[in-house]
């Protein structure tokens, strides 16, 4: 702008001829007026810096002001959070223990009702309703746990009734006493007892019937006194089959076949474990002493394998070394058949024994999970059935399985071994043969 007025007055003064005076006067007077309108610039400068620097200050308190406000608000805020959640915590532990202690009430109603103990509940007071449940739950088990001896009525298992002394123990025992009988009393059902067959309990009865302490408390605890308990009965060995079903009485079945089987084996490797040397070297003596003809009539009344491969020795005892060692291997494989005789037979069994008793575990879940799926798994009695197939099969099948085994190996190690003596004798025979005739 001041450029401008300059070169405006230079012009003006160029267009209208103005003196070198005239111009220095101009100037001398723009010069004061710009002087003066940089001295007032600078002053307003000054002015409005100084302003602005107390502005920025105070802006600068009132920002660290809010700061220190929105800090405090914060940790407020986040300690009121914590209260809130340490409430609502609080709250939610009233809760459960209101519910658990409902729970208990009415957990208290249902165990006392079947002994005519009412108990009325003020929800607004639970205090006081525990204090009553508590109460006549103490008079209650001091009732139950006492021992009395009374009279009355009980039954024999035979269903005899008699009338004796009954001995009770709160409500989880009884025992009974008269002329004849004594023992625990079981529930026999409709609230009947009867004596239960466990001759043990008898002298305990007597005792207690005398209101005397027995040595030894000889005791059956039940659970409920309206259901029947059923006698205890011994087992068998024919009831823990019959509780294995048709695939137990299979498994049976093949034990005693393969035990026969072995029996059969066992007298007939009994009958061929003859004395192979002695025969070998009496056959020897004959040979040499008597010939060839009267060796063979020797050998002809005697039975078993080491004879008749001694015949066939005897009778091809001057033919080469090399055929008559092919006919003591050809006598030898022969009378293998006889000697491996049902040695496979037994093996199978051993065999098919665990797999049947895998089968009958299979079959008896499935009957388990049939009646879990019709009748529930409310009475466990009902589950037995299933479960005893399953576990008696398995038994079953290992007790014919491992004896089998056993056996099978035992026979052919046997067998083995009369066959290698058979051999050796064979060769003895023909060795001393050759070097004495």
């Amino acid at each position: 702008m001041r450029n401008l007025l300059l070169a405006l007055l230079l012009v003006t003064t160029a267009l209208f001829g103005a003196t070198d005076t005239q111009l220095e006067r101009a100037y001398a007077k723009e010069f004061a007026f710009l002087k003066a309108q940089k001295n007032m610039l600078t002053q307003r400068l000054e002015r409005i810096t100084t302003e602005n620097a107390q502005k920025l200050e105070a802006a600068k308190a009132e920002l660290g002001t809010l700061q220190n406000s929105v800090l405090a608000k914060q940790n407020r805020s986040e300690s009121l959070s914590d209260q809130l959640y340490a409430a609502q915590q609080h709250a939610q532990n009233v809760t459960d223990d209101v519910s658990m202690v409902e729970a208990v009430v009415l957990q208290a109603q249902s165990a006392l009702k079947p002994y005519g103990i009412e108990v009325e509940v003020d929800k607004e007071n639970y205090q006081a309703a525990l204090k009553t449940i508590f109460e006549k739950a103490d008079a209650l088990i001091g009732q139950l746990s006492a021992v009395e001896v009374t009279k009355g009525p009980f039954y024999l298992s035979d269903g005899t009734e008699r009338l004796g002394t009954v001995v009770k123990i709160g409500n989880i025992a009884r025992y009974g006493v008269d002329a004849e009988s004594a023992g625990a009393l079981v529930p026999a059902g409709e609230g009947k007892f009867k004596i239960y067959n466990a001759p043990e309990a008898a002298e305990t009865a007597k005792v207690m019937a005398r209101s005397e302490m027995p040595a030894t408390l000889d005791i059956f605890i039940y659970e409920n006194s309206a259901k029947e308990i059923e006698d205890k009965t011994e087992k068998t060995i024919i009831s823990v089959i019959n509780s294995g079903g048709i695939i137990g009485w299979v498994i049976m079945g093949l034990g005693a076949l393969g035990l026969l089987l072995a029996l059969v084996r066992f007298v007939f490797l009994t009958g061929s474990n003859s004395a192979t040397l002695p025969l070998a070297k009496e056959t020897l003596t004959h040979l040499l002493k008597d010939g060839q003809e009267k060796t063979l009539d020797f050998l002809r009344d005697k039975k078993g394998a080491a004879p008749r491969l001694f015949k066939a020795t005897v009778r091809n005892i001057d033919a080469e070394r090399e055929h008559v060692e092919d006919v003591v291997m050809e006598s030898i494989m022969h009378e293998s058949t006889r000697l491996d005789r049902f040695s496979s037979a037994i093996m199978v069994i051993a065999a098919v024994s665990p797999l049947l008793g895998l089968l009958g575990t299979v079959t008896g879940m499935i009957a388990t999970f049939d009646i879990i799926t019709e009748f529930g798994t409310g009475d466990p009695k009902l589950l037995s059935g299933g479960i005893s197939i399953a576990l008696v099969t398995t038994e079953l099948g290992l007790i014919v399985a491992i004896p089998m085994l056993l056996l099978g190996n035992m026979l052919s190690a046997w067998a083995e071994k009369i066959k290698d003596g058979m051999e050796h004798s064979a060769l003895h025979l023909i060795n001393e043969y050759n070097k004495q005739k």
